[in-house]
């Protein structure tokens, strides 16, 4: 089976995976590095009103072969009318 590594950025911080995860395929990849966005936003809440979640994930070469983006935006629309 092949091994994946899954890099992550919040923003501000970045983490390398050195150990990976030995998975079928890279739908497989796909999946975990999906479910990873929205457990590293919990993780993180971020301070301010933007902050944009990345998981690369890179092949046993380290090729770059997914990379997912979760942005969070906070916005105040007016709510005056006049």
């Amino acid at each position: 089976m092949p091994r994946f590594f899954f890099d992550t950025h919040d923003g501000e911080f970045f983490a390398p995976d050195e150990q990976g995860q030995e998975l079928e395929d890279l739908e497989a990849a796909k999946v975990v590095a999906q479910e990873e966005l929205p457990q590293m936003v919990w993780d993180e809440l971020p301070d301010g009103d933007q902050r944009t979640f990345i998981v690369s994930v890179r092949d046993a070469a380290g090729q770059i072969v997914i990379r997912a983006t979760l942005s969070l935006v906070v916005e105040y629309p007016t709510t005056a009318q006049g």
